[in-house]
């Protein structure tokens, strides 16, 4: 994806917004082969992230607000895309205003999610979390692929709703 295409792509806040925000420096080295979705969070704003995947043969794009709350690292919290555990701050909230007017009069959604928003790269073993870990299922990489990305793309439904 290119920079201006990441950038026109965004639904949930306005064309300003969207040319202010902070691209990732490696965009060109992404493992695009190994991405469901691009997430990443503003390294000048650490309470916002950003989603960016391909959608209807559309790419879209939402903004986030990360909702971080001091947890011990005796606590595990379990992403609901990817179904991966960490400890501590290991999972967010991740909220997002809703697209059109519902967002302009505040509304939003939230979903739990990775706070580094590499679901990807969990759910094929390319990236091991930090004493947490992915639990034995029997389902096919594939098919937790499909999964996660089956519930990423419930969460933009309700953002377009």
């Amino acid at each position: 994806m290119s920079e201006q295409e990441i950038r026109t792509s965004f639904v949930n806040c306005s064309r300003g917004e969207a040319k202010r925000l902070a691209l990732p420096r490696d965009l060109a080295e992404q493992p695009w082969d190994d991405l469901d979705f691009l997430g990443w969070c503003d390294p000048g704003a650490p309470d916002r992230g950003y989603v960016v995947t391909e959608r209807g043969g559309e790419v879209v794009g939402v903004a986030l607000r990360v909702v971080t709350q001091q947890r011990g690292r005796l606590h595990r919290g379990m992403c609901s895309l990817c179904l991966t555990t960490h400890p501590g701050n290991g999972v967010s909230l991740m909220t997002a205003r809703r697209a059109g007017q519902a967002g302009r009069d505040n509304n939003s959604v939230g979903v739990y999610m990775c706070t580094d928003l590499a679901c990807s790269l969990y759910v094929r073993g390319k990236k091991i979390p930090d004493l947490g870990g992915r639990l034995e299922e029997s389902l096919t990489v594939e098919q937790q692929i499909d999964r996660t990305v089956d519930k990423l793309s419930a969460f933009l439904d309700k953002i377009l709703a």
